[in-house]
């Protein structure tokens, strides 16, 4: 090609008529159809409804943004406001949100939906919303004072786009993010696939993702906090405030999990199965991309989707895998007491303190047993009632609960553990038999030296 030839042509034309690779004409014309979206420019598409469109997803503890339809555009209020939150049983605090919860409602619509938004502040605060990962016009993306004038207290703005994409995506404040991320304002955006991908799931779970700093006796979370946060939850609940996923045997599972911070990734862990990491939030993953994993490590800023297909009945714990996320309040700032023997100590200073108790002395996993009286609106670091005993974990922990029969997806209660699939006492004579001597050496055995 000459060089006459090539006046006119645009950098994409020249690429593709000079032959510099296919890829590089494709992945151009990829991103220019994600610039325009899924649909011919200035259309939108039929409104999708839950049920005939999509399966809706389930919120454990949590609840969706409710829409009318109004000449064709799905219609939404939220009102971010302060409001006293529990995050369970005798654990409360005043934080911010969304109508009236933390985290926000779930927003659920489907690819090519146009949707409008109406934003309500009732925060003594300017604030903003910002549509996390979602693509959309500049004006709309909700970053104050760079996007638009942040919304002052008693004020409502309106945000109006088309869904061009679809995923597991999530909206929060963009304006004093420190605060007003840490306090609550946080929230997951669904949007599903026009034509839906995959096997059909049958239940849909999204849980956010949250750390908290809030001292024993405070009303209030501290947002200031970089470190050492002391309540781990899950949609705003810590363990054991957490509901459990239910479903059938069978069926197929997707879970969704969002992390909005403040500071930390987390690495959860599901017991019993392993699931296909399916999504992030840049959208649904080519199936030859998907990968089989137990635990899935959800970055800040980001989510992560998996799937599987619950064929084991139990009852299945799920948690963030680093250890200091499944406590609560009452696991921090502790001395090291391990192994200290402390005798006489206990009953000399009740002469001062009559209810003073030594612990830690062997770990922390009886502190729910011992019955001591807590500090005011505060939780013992770990401990849940389970059917044989105490859980020894808080914060963000919840359970899977795959039943073969159910009445509706209520918490069917503990799992009844057919004979011969639960650990029990070994018998002596079972050690007897297999020659195992609990008081000897048990490098003895020799099968696989």
């Amino acid at each position: 090609m000459s060089t006459r030839d090539t006046k006119g042509l645009s950098r994409r034309q020249m690429l593709v008529a000079s032959g510099i690779g296919v890829a590089g004409g494709a992945l151009l014309a990829s991103r220019e159809a994600r610039a325009e979206g899924p649909r011919p420019a200035g259309r939108n598409l039929p409104p999708g409804r839950p049920g005939r469109d999509y399966q809706p997803v389930v919120v454990p503890n949590g609840s969706k943004l409710p829409w009318k339809l109004v000449d064709g555009v799905k219609v939404f209020h939220l009102v971010a406001g302060e409001l006293e939150h529990e995050f369970a049983p005798g654990l409360k605090a005043l934080c911010w949100g969304y109508n009236g919860r933390v985290h926000g409602p779930l927003i659920e619509a489907v690819e090519g939906d146009r949707v409008r938004f109406y934003v309500t502040n009732r925060l003594p605060a300017a604030t903003t919303v910002h549509w996390h990962g979602l693509l959309l016009p500049c004006g709309m993306d909700g970053v104050g004072g760079l996007n638009q004038r942040a919304i002052p207290p008693g004020e409502t703005f309106k945000y109006e786009f088309t869904l061009r994409q679809s995923g597991t995506l999530m909206y929060h404040a963009h304006h004093d993010e420190m605060t007003q991320i840490a306090l609550g304002m946080t929230g997951f955006f669904i949007v599903h696939p026009r034509q839906p991908h995959g096997p059909k799931v049958d239940r849909d779970f999204a849980l956010m993702l949250h750390e908290w700093k809030l001292e024993p006796g405070a009303r209030r979370p501290d947002p200031n906090a970089m470190s050492d946060f002391n309540l781990l939850t899950l949609n705003g609940k810590a363990f054991p405030g957490t509901a459990p996923l239910v479903a059938k045997t069978g069926q197929r599972v997707r879970i969704r999990l969002g992390n909005m911070g403040p500071m930390d990734h987390h690495s959860i862990h599901l017991h019993g199965y392993q699931f296909r990491v399916t999504e992030t939030d840049g959208g649904r993953m080519p199936e030859s991309a998907q990968y089989a994993e137990t635990t899935v490590l959800v970055p800040v800023g980001a989510s992560r989707t998996v799937e599987f297909v619950a064929d084991e009945p139990g009852d299945w714990a799920m948690h963030c895998h680093m250890t200091h996320h499944v406590m609560n309040q009452m696991g921090h700032g502790l001395p090291n007491l391990i192994g200290v023997k402390p005798e006489a100590l206990d009953e000399k200073v009740r002469k001062l303190l009559p209810d003073y108790m030594t612990m830690g002395q062997a770990g922390m996993g009886d502190m729910d047993e011992m019955g001591m009286a807590m500090p005011a609106n505060s939780i013992p670091m770990v401990g849940g009632k389970g059917r044989y005993g105490g859980i020894t974990m808080g914060g963000m922990f919840t359970v899977l609960k795959v039943r073969d029969r159910l009445e509706g997806y209520g918490d069917p209660g503990w799992y009844e553990n057919p004979a011969g699939t639960q650990a029990l006492s070994a018998e002596a004579a079972e050690l007897v038999r297999d020659g195992i001597d609990v008081n000897g050496d048990p490098g003895v055995l020799d099968g696989g030296a």
